[in-house]
């Protein structure tokens, strides 16, 4: 799987159930909601709309669950096959087409669908955006950023939820996280485990090469997990927007004792710490294996989305380090 949306980051990844995800119920159509929409997005830019946008194509996963999580079934997205991989906690409906692949998505496919709001994020290349605007509005959101990535996720949601006139329901979504949050954080201090240390990973093979990538205190999950009263035991910089740190098998040698919580996924990449890394002289030796305080977390938990993934990966971490 391509992860274009953070190649800026590093050359991208390529990378349940949750009892605190709930069915969000599409707002009742009213007079305001066909009321004329301007949104300024991440470029500083106004989007203007005659009415909320009800076809819309998005061509990030962050933005494909936003929308569906506020009861908006996008016509269009970049990779239908990965996001139904990597993102469980807003399902696709079947009639939602495949425009390409993300980064590289098909002007001529998305066009055909005749959407009224084109929704990407910072990370799509200008050079595309501009070309997509020539047809259709575009909304432009940022992906995350590494100094502020639970506000940004926010944010995010409530740009998506303007432009399609679903700011009430996006409250009550955020809302919901923000308790999901709260009582996270009263499990992990009933447990007595507030302060433990924890560190997150992902990782994929390239021919016989594993590269692994650490979650710094900026990384939207990183920063969750510091919520949740948990301390980050990697030290190292990320990138600025998504908080990522490229690393190796020898730099996981600098994570101290704590529990190692990664996410692979059976259906695009595998398990490269469960089956490659396994075999592994140094992997063997690290103090968090020889503990077994190992934790593969849920597949379809994305690392880059919204509220519902994000409550996905609370429930998931928080069973990680109090069982």
């Amino acid at each position: 799987m391509r992860i274009t949306a953070l190649a800026v980051a590093s050359l991208a990844l390529v990378l349940t159930a949750c009892g605190s995800s709930e069915t969000v119920t599409p707002e009742p159509e009213g007079s305001a909601s066909v009321q004329p929409v301007s949104v300024t997005d991440a470029r500083n830019k106004k989007v203007d709309l005659k009415a909320p946008a009800t076809k819309v194509v998005a061509l990030e996963w962050g933005v494909v669950e936003g929308l569906v999580t506020l009861g908006v079934m996008p016509v269009g997205i970049a990779d239908t096959k990965g996001y139904n991989n990597w993102v469980t906690a807003a399902k696709l409906d079947p009639s939602v087409k495949d425009v390409g692949t993300r980064g590289e998505s098909s002007v001529d496919a998305i066009v055909a669908l005749n959407p009224d709001l084109i929704i990407t994020t910072t990370d799509e290349a200008p050079n595309t955006i501009a070309q997509l605007e020539k047809a259709v509005p575009v909304l432009v959101i940022r992906g995350s950023d590494a100094k502020n990535a639970i506000p940004q996720m926010k944010t995010n949601l409530d740009l998506v939820a303007q432009a399609v006139g679903k700011t009430d329901t996006a409250k009550t979504v955020l809302a919901d996280f923000d308790k999901a949050l709260a009582e996270g954080k009263q499990k992990i201090t009933a447990a007595g485990k507030t302060g433990e240390l924890f560190t997150m990973s992902d990782g994929y093979k390239q021919g016989s090469t594993v590269s692994l990538r650490m979650y710094t205190t900026g990384s939207l999950l990183g920063a969750v997990a510091t919520e949740l009263g948990l301390k980050n035991g990697w030290t190292g910089a990320g990138d600025k927007d998504y908080g990522l740190a490229p690393t190796d098998i020898e730099g996981l040698t600098k994570i101290p004792n704590g529990n190692f919580l990664y996410i692979a996924n059976k259906n695009d990449g595998g398990d490269v710490f469960g089956e490659d890394l396994s075999k592994n002289a140094i992997w063997k030796n690290l103090p968090f294996v020889k503990s077994n305080d190992v934790h593969r977390l849920p597949d379809g938990i994305w690392m880059f989305g919204g509220p519902k993934s994000t409550e996905q990966f609370i429930d998931a971490a928080v069973e990680a380090v109090t069982s």
